[in-house]
């Protein structure tokens, strides 16, 4: 029974210290967009990286000499 004077103060403490923390993360913005950086990350790779472009010969029908 004396236990109970000790662990019921100390659990509505711990209560109160999480329920603070909890508060700061959501004022400090940790929540705000959950999905958004897991997409940014898989498309990241959709930009090529600048390097030397190959070279194409003078009969490839993709180049178009404008006069």
């Amino acid at each position: 029974m004396e236990s109970l004077y000790i662990l019921v103060p100390l659990s509505v403490v711990l209560v109160f210290v999480i329920g603070a923390i909890f508060w700061w993360s959501l004022r400090s913005g940790q929540y705000d967009d959950m999905e958004g950086p897991a997409y940014r990350m898989l498309m990241d790779d959709r930009d090529l990286p600048e390097g030397p472009k190959p070279e194409q010969s003078e009969d490839t029908p993709s180049q178009i000499r404008k006069p």
